[in-house]
């Protein structure tokens, strides 16, 4: 389908930083609380929240500055606009997150090892509350979860973060009742391991656009194929397809002309097709007669030989 070459940012930007920020607010102070009733009640599965909720917030601080960043016009210094910084931040986001949750999980494992005493009602109403302002912050970014790769992964977070703190609601249910202490480690390592599946979903588009990989729905032989479909085009060779950002796919290709082809009408034509088939937005394309082709040249990457 048709895509335009504009960034994909909120109609009223302002009204959208100042969402993240509540968020941002709203988080810190429920990290906060989180911390200092897991201390006192000596649950590890709220002090495990705690520090899930605190990478929440920490997400959408940099998320609001990578926000704010990649809104930056082009310039001398980076002629393809600051777009990515958002891309940049949500590897940041990830990565910490990894190493957030192996540090759960070996607390974790150490608990199980020596089971603790937790006072239950604590971590039930501290996790209560958490499970309401861990949904009103997933409600604050919704709407922008659709256009940016970081506040959507910050809203996953803060909608999976109310899961997990139903599941300390459990946890510290199953101490009131039966004093199964076993039940927070267990909770502990359940967080963590979400953490890292969660993380491993996520990270890999993010590593695919910095890669300057092709997108992960188009195939770079389909587009080779509907290139040289276009009347006028004898061969095509020499193709990169990759994502500027997260809703930004551009083309570089050397395209051999067919003898007698008008070269304008060739070019828009496959501009075109390449925008409505595959929402190409930014296209460079080399045209080429037979005689002053690149020789031995591969099909998809680069490399050239000029002819002897």
């Amino acid at each position: 389908m048709p895509h335009d070459h504009d960034h994909h940012h909120p109609i009223d930007a302002g009204a959208g930083d100042r969402r993240v920020f509540m968020a941002i607010a709203v988080n810190g102070v429920l990290t906060l609380v989180q911390i200092v009733a897991g201390i006192l009640s000596g649950s590890l599965a709220l002090i495990a929240d705690a520090v899930h909720n605190f990478s929440d917030a920490l997400s959408l601080v940099i998320a609001f500055a990578a926000r704010r960043i990649a809104r930056r016009p082009a310039d001398a210094k980076m002629t393809f606009g600051y777009g990515r910084a958002e891309v940049v931040a949500a590897l940041i986001n990830y990565t910490t997150l990894v190493v957030i949750a192996l540090y759960l999980a070996a607390e974790g494992v150490g608990r199980l090892l020596d089971p603790q005493d937790v006072e239950g009602w604590m971590v039930v109403i501290v996790a209560a509350v958490a499970l309401v302002i861990d949904t009103v912050t997933a409600l604050l970014v919704f709407r922008m979860s659709k256009e940016s790769v970081n506040i959507r992964a910050a809203f996953l977070h803060n909608l999976m973060d109310a899961l997990g703190s139903v599941a300390v609601i459990v946890a510290g249910t199953l101490i009131l009742l039966f004093d199964w202490r076993l039940v927070d480690p267990i909770v502990t390592l359940m967080i963590a391991g979400y953490i890292l599946w969660h993380t491993a979903r996520e990270i890999g588009p993010v590593i695919r656009v910095l890669m300057l990989g092709s997108p992960s729905d188009t195939s770079a032989t389909e587009v080779l194929e509907g290139m040289e479909s276009v009347a006028g085009v004898a061969d095509v060779h020499h193709l990169h397809l990759w994502m500027m950002g997260e809703h930004e796919t551009s083309l570089e290709a050397h395209v051999v002309l067919d003898d007698g082809a008008d070269a304008v009408q060739v070019k828009e034509a496959l501009k075109a097709m390449l925008s409505d088939r595959f929402g190409v937005v930014h296209t460079v394309l080399e045209l080429e007669t037979d005689g002053d082709r690149c020789h031995a040249a591969p099909r998809i990457g680069h490399d050239c030989r000029s002819p002897a």
